[in-house]
């Protein structure tokens, strides 16, 4: 018996349904069957059926003597499927590569839910995914499975059957089947979510589907009918009487959003629609939906559908569009005025002499001081003290700056008199592109890390990765630069190639990790106080990088249960990425598991943790410089290499234990690999190959050459010979000792 059954019908849908076949047959996970139904269709489906049919063996082709619809073909391939879950897929549908094996490792993480809500997308004309849904409603944080009661929000979502996977043996009890006509989801996607007894979602895009131009014409009248079916079977199930409110509220929307679409509805159908829609509001009116109350201006549309005032509801929302065009105009304005000011002011500026005494620094386009850019400005201040230093930052995050570097907000006239006065203008992303480099001037860019993943160019043969790069900005952009400030030789010849320009490499090191060598253990230990770590616990820094394959981003790890299976002795710092959109981990979560995603100092988080736990991000070449245990837990590798891409395989040359489940993240730490020999071997060829400069110098040397013009620079001390911090739990406890298994019965991933 396979585990999924994908039901396709197809009715004139020839030109895409190859691709829809296509990718359902090609997915990763295999244990499937492919029942695609020609609903009577005069164009080429048949045929292209029968010869996928032939040859795949997972194929069923079905032929309905007469064109019955999508709903009765549907029916027709649910009666001959045998799979556990039914997947129904349009013929115009294909399925996001490797969508079947997220969907099976859900449903057994979520223990075989009766259904299963997961994300799909629309493809525009270009071939560009829209997202349909909304992150938060399929968010997979908190418990699962779930009852529909927790999270109601499922009912708004879009009425697709695409986004539902459903337990075969569940629709059987149930005695689910789609209607006939138009709208024929909606009495079969609500229905499914009420009668659950349990469901999970699963944020990730699986399915993209065809936007084809909307419909018109009388085959929306079927609307009504089908929300009589959906109101019919509450009926029928007095338990679930509470969601009468709820469907009432999504029948108004539903019949509104079609009311206001003039080209949906021939004219003489106008008016019928609006007489079926008040009197089905008369009909199932359901006052008092949970939850907050509807805006003010979705009551006021409710009302007019429930009257049938058409014309005065048109009218009203044709006032408020024109007020919203108004409003959105007379900002414009006044933004292009003070932009029209402020490029005045900087044409003013660039015409006054140069400070030779100024230098304005700035990272992550306008965070706090910190990376390299900070690293540099103490520099600057300790090595150069002639040079004034400025440090440009939203007022959010002045509060990091130190008292004596001059805080300016970007986008003010401060902002860019100094970005045309200033002689040294040094940041790790990019300045403004509207930036005009005057002669005499000094763009040093010192990038944000050494590059596991693919960047710049590279970039443009990952689709995934590149959304919103603009290669020609980038390139002008590198051509501003003078220097490139360079930790290694593997950074220095990826970023020339894919950054390429006419700057010269500074290869010194990466300035950030100087702290690392001129800590001491005692303000190590007054940064564990502070972030909450208990003296005598080992605290693992976890800092994953985003997935660009998902539109939103998950924790990798349960850290609640991570930490329950290390034992108590073990506290995690998870440090969200910029990009993920929220912490790792639930408020109401673990004591021991400490939110550190807003720390303003990721190189604090390194210097207060005892091991690195990380997938691709690049902060494991600046921990290596620490000499601290570092675990690669990568449990999506290949999805990864096939997004985004990276320059080694981590896997071969990594810069210590590898993990590729929990289950074996738990193992090393719980038999100590995580700190042994052998980690210890692999962690000093990282460190050879990606820190051979991270002595502690490398912005002392980056400012004597830049500013002081010194050729002499301080020598690079060996790696044997450097002494970085020790953590406090390799002050504590010997490397060798092997820390006991946690107590108490055994879990079922301990078992297996």
């Amino acid at each position: 018996m396979p585990r999924f059954s994908v039901i396709v019908p197809a009715y004139k849908v020839q030109a895409y349904l190859n691709a829809c076949l296509e990718s359902v047959l090609s997915q990763s996970f295999s244990d499937l069957e492919l029942i695609a139904v020609d609903d009577a269709s005069p164009d080429a489906c048949g045929a292209i059926i029968d010869e996928c049919a032939a040859a795949d063996p997972r194929v069923r082709s079905l032929r309905l003597a007469r064109n019955q619809g999508a709903g009765p073909a549907r029916n027709a391939g649910a009666a001959e499927a045998a799979g556990d879950y039914l997947l129904f897929l349009d013929g115009g549908d294909t399925l996001a590569p490797g969508a079947l094996a997220a969907v099976a490792d859900r449903l057994k993480e979520t223990g075989e839910p009766d259904v299963l809500v997961l994300g799909h997308a629309r493809v525009d004309p270009r071939g560009v995914p829209v997202r349909d849904e909304g992150p938060a409603r399929l968010t997979e944080e908190g418990p699962a499975p779930f009852r529909l009661a927790d999270r109601p929000g499922l009912l708004r979502l879009t009425a697709a059957t695409r986004n539902q996977v459903c337990r075969r043996e569940f629709v059987e009890r149930e005695g689910f089947s789609f209607p006939s006509g138009h709208y024929e989801d909606t009495p079969w996607t609500c229905p499914v979510l009420m009668a659950a007894e349990s469901i999970a979602t699963l944020d990730r895009v699986c399915v993209h589907h065809v936007g084809t131009s909307r419909t018109s014409g009388r085959r929306h009248l079927d609307l009504f009918e089908q929300y009589d079916r959906v109101f019919a079977f509450l009926s029928g199930r007095p338990g679930l009487d509470r969601w009468r409110p709820v469907l009432f509220r999504r029948m108004l929307d539903h019949l509104a959003a079609v009311a206001a679409r003039r080209e949906a509805l021939p004219r003489a159908a106008r008016a019928e629609f609006l007489r079926l829609a008040r009197a089905h509001c008369r009909r199932h009116r359901a006052p008092g939906a949970p939850g907050a109350p509807a805006p003010l201006r979705e009551r006021v549309r409710h009302a007019l559908v429930r009257l049938g005032l058409h014309r005065t509801y048109r009218t009203l929302r044709g006032a408020g569009v024109l007020r919203r065009r108004s409003a959105k105009r007379a900002v414009k304005l006044l933004g292009a005025l003070r932009s029209a000011a402020l490029r005045l002011h900087y044409r003013v500026q660039l015409r006054l002499p140069l400070r030779a005494d100024r230098a304005v620094f700035t990272a992550y386009d306008g965070q706090g001081h910190g990376c390299n850019p900070g690293a540099l400005e103490q520099a600057f201040r300790a090595h150069a003290p002639h040079v004034r230093t400025a440090w440009v930052a939203h007022p959010r995050h002045h509060h990091t700056v130190p008292a004596a570097t001059r805080r300016i907000t970007p986008g003010t006239a401060a902002h860019w008199t100094a970005l045309a006065r200033s002689r040294y203008l040094i940041d790790n992303t990019g300045l403004d592109r509207r930036l005009v480099k005057r002669p005499g001037q000094i763009v040093v860019q010192t990038r944000s890390g050494t590059p596991l993943k693919r960047m710049g160019l590279d970039l443009l043969e990952r689709p995934a990765a590149a959304a919103g790069l603009d290669a020609d900005a980038l390139l002008a952009t590198a051509a501003t630069w003078d220097y490139v400030v360079s930790a290694n030789r593997h950074s220095t010849l990826v970023w020339e190639r894919v950054l390429p320009g006419s700057y010269r490499t500074l290869e010194y090191g990466q300035p950030r990790n100087d702290v690392f060598q001129q800590a001491t253990s005692a303000e190590v230990n007054r940064l564990r106080e502070s972030l909450g770590v208990p003296a005598d616990a080992v605290a693992v820094l976890y800092a994953p990088t985003p997935r660009d394959y998902r539109r939103t981003q998950v924790a990798r790890l349960d850290l609640d249960r991570l930490t329950a299976r290390l034992g108590p002795r073990y506290v995690v710092l998870a440090r969200a990425h910029r990009r993920h959109g929220g912490p790792l981990a639930p408020e109401a979560g673990s004591a021991r598991v400490i939110d550190v995603s807003a720390h303003p100092s990721v190189e604090a988080l390194c210097l207060a943790s005892d091991a690195l736990v990380t997938d691709y991000s690049s902060i494991m070449f600046d921990y290596a410089g620490l000499d601290r245990p570092i675990v690669i837990h990568a449990d999506d590798p290949e999805a990864y290499e096939a997004a985004r891409g990276t320059y080694f395989d981590l896997r071969a040359f990594p810069p210590g234990a590898v993990a590729r489940s929990e289950d074996e993240l738990v193992d090393i730490f719980t038999t100590g690999h995580w700190r042994g020999s052998r980690s210890a071997q692999l962690r000093s060829a990282f460190r050879t190959r990606f820190c051979p400069y991270d002595d502690g110098r490398a912005a002392e040397r980056v400012v004597r050459h830049l500013v002081l013009g010194e050729r002499g620079l301080p020598p690079v001390v060996p790696l044997d010979e450097r002494h970085p911090v020790p953590s406090a739990a390799a002050r504590t406890q010997p490397p060798s000792t092997t820390l006991p298994r946690p107590a108490g019965p055994l879990s079922l991933t301990d078992r297996l």
